[in-house]
C-alpha cells in the first residue's frame, strides 16, 4: 500500500469525497503535454495491475501494468511512440488541503486518433525486460543477477542489496547451466524472483520491486464501501512444493510436516540446478516456507476505490456475508479513472484439488540430451566485476560433461580497461651550442661547446597481460598467451582446443589472468566464453567431492640485504564442526485418577485424634538459647518468629562503572515465599 496520511484514509472512506486526476505526456523528443481531469473522456481511463494469473497463486510473476485512456487532445499521435505517461491522483482533505499520490509511469505502445479524441494504450517498465538474453552459464547471488538485469534493461531497483539479501535465499550463490529455456531478461527475472519467494512489480515511480507474500492486513473493506462481492467458502493454502531436477531427471517433492494443502509447482528452474542435493533441498525448503504463509480467501469485489492500494496488499472484509477473521490478498486490481475499483484474489480449493500420491509426484523421465552429430554449446557470462593485478585471478570456469571420447573448443572474448603504471625514464645525449667568450685583448670569440646531458620524465609503462589455462585443476604449462598492452580499453580474443576428452567424464576448464606493470578492470557481463563440441551433454553430474579454495594477495617486499630467510612455511587445517544432536523429549499426557470415596471404616485400625495445647512463658530479659536468625525477642511479646528479612548489598570493584553485590543465603529457611529488590 502506498504510504498516505491518516487524513487521506479518513477522506477516502467518507460518504462524500472530492478528487481529480492529472497527468503528463513526455515524448521521446522531450516535448511535454500536461492534461487534467477535464481532458479525460468519461469512462475511458483505467489502470490494471496484476501479481498472479487468473486462476491460482504464483511465484516469480512478472506481469506488466496496463494503462488505457482516451483524451480530448490534438497532439499528433505519430509523435507518441514510446512516449512516457505519468498519472497522479489528487484528494481534497477535510481541512481543505490536498494530498497527491503517483499512480504509475507508463510507456505508450499504441496511439489511435478519432475526430477529436486521442486513444492511448501504455504499459509500465516491465516490458523493458523483454530483451534477448545471451547468457546460458553463469553464477552469482540474487542481487548480482538483479543488478545485471536492471542495468542492462535501464530500470532502477527500488530495493538495496541489504533488502535483497534479507529475502529467502537472498545470500545464496545461484548458478545457470546450459540447455535452459532462458531467452530474455524477463525470463531470468522470473526465475530469480521465484527463488526469492517473491513476485515482481514495477512500483509507482517506475522502479523494480520484489514483494513476498504476507498476512498483515493493510486495510479493512467494510460492507458500505462495496457495490458487490463474491467470496469463496474455502481458504487457499500451500503445504508442499515440487521442482524438477534435471540432473537426476526427477520431480522432487518437499512438504511441511502436515501436508494437507495445495502443491506449488516450480517446474524446471535453471537456478535450482546448482550444487549439492543438500543445497538444492535448502533452497527449495526456504521457498516452501515463504509460500506457506499463504492462507487467503479468494474473492472478487467492486468497491468505491482506494487508489493507495497495490497488488500483494492483504485485506480483511467485514459486514454482509464476509468473514472478518479471514485475510485475502489483492492479486489483481483495476483502477477505473473517476469510477469504481475492482479487486480480486485468485486461488484454488485444497479439498477439490486433483489428488496425487507421493509416487505420482516423484515422476521420472525428462530428457535424453545426447544425440549423434549434435553439437552442444556451454556458454559463460560473468555477473561479477574483476580487477586483475600481478597475482593470477580466476575469471571464468566452465564445467562440461562428455558422453563419449571427443574433443572440444574454447572461445572467449574479454573487454578490459587497462591502467598502466607510471615509471621514470631518462634520455641521455650530447647538447651542442655556441658559447661566446672574451679574449685578453678584449675581442669576442665564439666557440662550439658539447656537453653530456640527461633528461628525466614520467611515462606510462606497457603492461603485460598473461593468460593461464587450467583443466580439472591442473595448469596447462606449455601454452601461455601473452599480450603487451597500453593504457586504455582493450579486447582480448582467445581460442584453445581441448583435445582428448574422455568418455563419461566431467571436466572443468578455467582461465586465470595476470597483469604486470599495471591493472586491468573487467566489468559485469564483459566476459563472453563458450565450450562446444560433439558428444557433450547439457548439465553436470553429481558433486565429485572436490573443494577448490583460492586466495590472492599483493607482493610482500623483502629487503634481502638486511633480512635472511630459508623459506616460508604455511599450513592448512580442516576443522569439522561438532555436531550437537537435539535432546530427546517425550511428552506424557495427563494420567487420570478417578475419584474414590474415603470412609473411616476403610481403615484396619481405629484412630483417635487428641488435641494437645502447650503454653510457654518466656523471660524477655534472660531468653533461652534460640537461633536468632529465626527468633526475635522483644518487650511486647516474649518472642516471635521472624518472617521478613532485609539484606543490604555491598559495593565491589569492577573495571569500568559501579557494581553492587547482594548475596542472600537461603539455606537456614525451609522455603522463601517472595523476594523484593529496592534501590536506595
Amino acid at each position: 500500500m502506498y504510504p498516505v496520511s491518516d487524513e487521506f484514509l479518513k477522506a477516502i472512506e467518507s460518504n462524500a469525497r472530492k478528487y481529480y486526476w492529472t497527468g503528463t505526456i513526455v515524448t521521446t523528443n522531450h516535448m511535454t503535454y500536461p492534461f487534467g481531469n477535464e481532458d479525460i473522456v468519461k469512462g475511458s481511463g483505467y489502470i490494471n495491475r496484476s501479481a498472479c494469473g487468473s486462476s491460482e497463486i504464483e511465484l516469480g510473476s512478472v506481469y506488466a501494468a496496463e494503462l488505457g485512456i482516451t483524451l480530448f487532445s490534438s497532439v499528433d499521435r505519430y509523435t507518441l511512440d514510446g512516449a512516457e505517461i505519468k498519472l497522479s491522483f489528487h484528494l481534497i482533505l477535510a481541512d481543505g488541503s490536498e494530498e497527491c499520490i503517483p499512480m504509475g509511469v507508463f510507456e505508450v505502445s499504441e496511439a489511435n486518433r478519432s475526430a477529436k479524441c486521442l486513444e492511448l494504450k501504455a504499459y509500465d517498465y516491465m516490458l523493458r525486460f523483454d530483451k534477448t538474453l545471451n547468457i546460458e552459464s553463469s553464477s552469482g547471488t540474487p542481487y548480482n543477477f538483479l543488478s545485471t538485469i536492471c542495468s542492462s534493461c535501464k530500470v532502477e531497483m527500488a530495493q538495496t542489496q541489504a533488502e535483497i539479501d534479507a529475502l529467502p535465499n537472498g545470500k545464496e550463490t545461484l548458478g545457470i547451466y546450459s540447455d535452459n529455456d532462458i531467452e530474455t531478461f524477463r525470463d531470468l527475472l522470473y526465475y530469480v524472483a521465484q527463488v526469492l519467494g517473491c513476485v515482481c512489480q514495477i512500483d509507482r515511480t517506475g522502479k523494480l520491486v520484489l514483494i513476498p507474500y504476507g498476512r498483515t492486513a493493510a486495510e479493512e473493506i467494510k460492507q458500505v464501501h462495496r457495490y458487490d462481492s463474491t467470496y469463496s467458502d474455502f481458504v487457499t493454502r500451500y503445504t508442499a512444493v515440487s521442482s524438477t531436477n534435471k540432473i537426476t531427471e526427477e520431480s522432487e517433492y518437499y512438504a511441511l510436516p502436515v501436508d494437507d494443502g495445495l502443491t506449488m509447482n516450480l517446474g524446471v528452474n535453471p537456478l535450482l540446478q546448482f550444487g549439492l542435493k543438500t543445497t538444492r533441498a535448502r533452497l527449495i525448503n526456504n521457498i516452501l516456507n515463504a509460500i506457506s504463509v499463504v492462507e487467503y480467501v479468494p474473492f472478487d469485489s467492486n468497491t468505491i476505490g482506494n487508489p493507495a492500494l497495490d497488488p500483494m496488499d492483504c485485506l480483511t472484509f467485514s459486514g454482509g456475508h464476509a468473514d472478518a477473521t479471514k485475510v485475502s490478498c489483492i492479486t489483481s486490481i483495476t483502477y477505473k479513472i473517476n469510477g469504481k475499483h475492482s479487486l480480486k484474489c485468485v486461488g484454488k480449493n485444497p479439498k477439490l484439488a486433483e489428488a496425487k500420491s507421493k509416487n505420482d509426484k516423484n515422476i521420472t523421465g525428462l530428457l535424453n540430451q545426447v544425440e549423434e552429430n549434435k553439437t552442444v554449446v556451454y556458454d559463460f557470462v560473468n555477473v561479477s566485476p574483476y580487477v586483475i593485478g600481478n597475482s593470477p585471478t580466476e575469471v571464468l570456469a566452465i564445467t562440461f560433461v562428455s558422453k563419449e571420447s571427443t574433443s572440444a573448443m574454447f572461445l572467449a572474448e574479454v573487454l578490459l580497461d587497462i591502467t598502466a603504471d607510471e615509471e621514470q625514464k631518462q634520455i641521455s645525449g650530447k647538447a651542442s651550442y655556441e658559447e661566446e667568450s672574451e679574449t685578453e685583448d678584449g675581442n669576442s670569440v665564439t666557440e662550439q661547446v658539447e656537453k653530456n646531458v640527461i633528461y628525466s620524465f614520467m611515462d606510462k609503462t606497457h603492461p603485460s597481460l598473461q593468460v593461464i589455462y587450467k583443466q580439472n585443476g591442473e595448469e596447462i604449462d606449455n601454452f601461455y598467451p601473452t599480450d603487451i598492452c597500453h593504457d586504455g580499453k582493450h579486447i582480448l580474443t582467445l581460442f584453445f582446443p581441448i583435445s582428448s576428452v574422455e568418455a563419461n567424464s566431467e571436466n572443468t576448464f578455467s582461465m586465470y589472468l595476470k597483469m604486470t606493470g599495471g591493472k586491468a578492470a573487467i566489468g559485469e557481463t564483459q566476459i563472453r566464453a563458450t565450450i562446444s563440441g560433439q558428444g557433450l551433454v547439457a548439465g553436470i553430474g553429481d558433486w565429485n567431492g572436490r573443494i577448490s579454495v583460492t586466495d590472492s594477495f599483493d607482493d610482500i617486499p623483502i629487503n634481502t640485504a638486511t633480512f635472511g630467510y630459508n623459506g616460508f612455511i604455511d599450513t592448512i587445517a580442516d576443522i569439522f564442526p561438532r555436531i550437537i544432536l537435539p535432546d530427546i523429549v517425550e511428552s506424557i499426557t495427563v494420567i487420570p485418577i478417578p475419584n474414590r470415596g474415603f470412609t473411616f471404616g476403610a481403615l484396619n485400625e481405629r484412630v483417635t485424634a487428641v488435641e494437645v495445647i502447650k503454653t510457654f512463658t518466656m523471660d524477655a530479659k534472660r531468653p533461652g538459647q534460640y537461633d536468632m536468625t529465626v527468633i526475635e525477642v522483644n518487650e511486647e511479646a516474649a518472642f516471635r518468629m521472624i518472617c521478613d528479612y532485609s539484606y543490604v548489598s555491598a559495593e565491589e570493584e569492577i573495571n569500568c562503572g559501579q557494581m553492587q553485590h547482594l548475596a542472600v543465603d537461603t539455606t537456614p529457611f525451609e522455603r522463601v515465599e517472595s523476594q523484593e529488590v529496592e534501590e536506595c
